[in-house]
Order: C-alpha cells, then sequence, then structure tokens
C-alpha cells in the first residue's frame, strides 16, 4: 500500500528563493531558476537537439517540484521548429504543492505564464498514484506520479530517453539518490539514454557507476563549480566517456 502524502507547503528563503520546510533546502539556484533548468538539464543531455526529427521521445525527472524544469523543457520544445512529435515527460514527487502555491511560484517566471496556465487547470488532485495530463494538443504527454520515488520507480516500465537527476541536496535527502533508485533508472535506460544532475557528491557518483552509468563531471551553474552528466554503458564495454553522444558546446557558461 502506498505510502500517504505530505503535500508540500510553499515557503521562501531570505533571498526570496522558493525552500522546502520538510527538508530545509532551496527548490533552485537563487542565480536563476530558469538559468539553471536550462543550463544542467536540458543543455545536461544535450537538449533540445537529441529529440529533433523523432516521433516521440522520454524524460524522467525525480523530483517535479515547483515544476520549473518540465515548464523549461516544454518551453524549449515548443521553439523548436525541429522538435519530436510527442514529448513523454514522467515525473516523481513525494510532496506535490496544490496549484495555488504553485501559481504563487510561477508567477515570478512570466515566460511561462502560458504553459503555466494550462498546466494548473489540469493539475489534479494530490492524491498518491499516478495521473496522466495531455498538454499542447496531447502532444506533451506529462505523467505525474505522487508518492515515494522508491516505491513508484520500480513499477514504472518502458524506456527513457534524458534523465534529470534532481532534488534536495543528498545530505538533505539521501533516499532520493541511492544505489536503489540509480539501479532503477538504468533499468528503465534506453541504450543512448543521458542523464545530468547538479549535484556532484561522492555518494551519487558511485551510485550511478555501480548502476551501469558512465560519470563525467562538468562545468557547474553560476557559484556552483561542478555538475554531472552521464551515460548509459554500452554492454559489455565497460565504462566509456559520454563525449561526442552530444555536443559539449551544448553546455555553455551562463
Amino acid at each position: 500500500m502506498p505510502s500517504p502524502l505530505a503535500p508540500a507547503r510553499l515557503s521562501l528563503a531570505p533571498d526570496g528563493t522558493p525552500r522546502s520546510e520538510i527538508y530545509a533546502d532551496v527548490y533552485y539556484s537563487a542565480a536563476g531558476g530558469p538559468a539553471q533548468a536550462r543550463y544542467v538539464f536540458l543543455a545536461g543531455n544535450g537538449l533540445p537537439a537529441r529529440w529533433r526529427e523523432r516521433d516521440s521521445f522520454t524524460l524522467l525527472e525525480t523530483g517535479f517540484g515547483l515544476g520549473l524544469n518540465f515548464l523549461a523543457t516544454w518551453l524549449a520544445w515548443r521553439n523548436d521548429p525541429r522538435r519530436c512529435r510527442t514529448l513523454r515527460f514522467i515525473s516523481l514527487e513525494k510532496h506535490p504543492f496544490a496549484a495555488v502555491d504553485l501559481a504563487t511560484a510561477h508567477a515570478a517566471w512570466p515566460e511561462f505564464a502560458e504553459l503555466s496556465d494550462s498546466l494548473l487547470a489540469r493539475w489534479p488532485d494530490l492524491v498518491a498514484g499516478e495521473h496522466r495530463l495531455e498538454l499542447d494538443g496531447g502532444n506533451i504527454e506529462l505523467r505525474l506520479v505522487f508518492g515515494d520515488a522508491a516505491e513508484a520507480l520500480p513499477k514504472l516500465g518502458g524506456t527513457v530517453d534524458a534523465f534529470y537527476l534532481d532534488g534536495f541536496s543528498p545530505a538533505r535527502n539521501p533516499d532520493l539518490w541511492s544505489p536503489s533508485i540509480c539501479r532503477n533508472l538504468a533499468r528503465l535506460a534506453a541504450p543512448d539514454a543521458t542523464l545530468a544532475t547538479w549535484s556532484v557528491a561522492g555518494c551519487v557518483r558511485r551510485a550511478l557507476s555501480a548502476a551501469g552509468f558512465a560519470v563525467e563531471k562538468r562545468p557547474g551553474f553560476a557559484a556552483k563549480r561542478q555538475m554531472l552528466v552521464a551515460g548509459i554503458r554500452d554492454q559489455g564495454s565497460g565504462i566509456r566517456s559520454i563525449t561526442g553522444r552530444f555536443a559539449p558546446a551544448n553546455i555553455t557558461d551562463t
């Protein structure tokens, strides 16, 4: 039986950055949420280039939070004339927000206003389990999974082309970065799957490597010195560099 939900409550750090009362950590860098999403998660996975000319492309995110990564990805997809026909976005969230709190947070990002309105008009009740939303004429398929990732991930099937490994600090929320989580991500990975995360913690690198990912450090966003990108290893060939799977030029200074 799934664990009962404990919804998140919107709280702000002294500088105005949204923070979690549960984990005593911020949801995104004070240097800029949309810029961080684009730098770490989109560019870190070679997007939008990797979805171009494809019929469909699937992403999986380990923490939906305020929906920032989703909105940034949706807007990048919408603005790309060579985009894939269907973008499938799977996102897990143990502590989802109510729509009213999301609306308050999204007001800080006017570039996403139209997309936010569309998302919040379809926002589900905060009930544990999977909620499927069709957006942008059905070409954006959002699967929200409310509940503990450790319980939800083993039940997911299919293949994933890119992972957004996101969540609160491993020191604050170690369960979301565990070896078991990483093994389940590897189980879902397509042969050319990539992964990106802002964390370079040793426990995260070791868990990803043990699960079958080849991991590399890259320059981090803003004041953060480094981030991680990863690719699933070729079967039988051992660890190999992921350089060349997507252009390093996609990861630029901001």
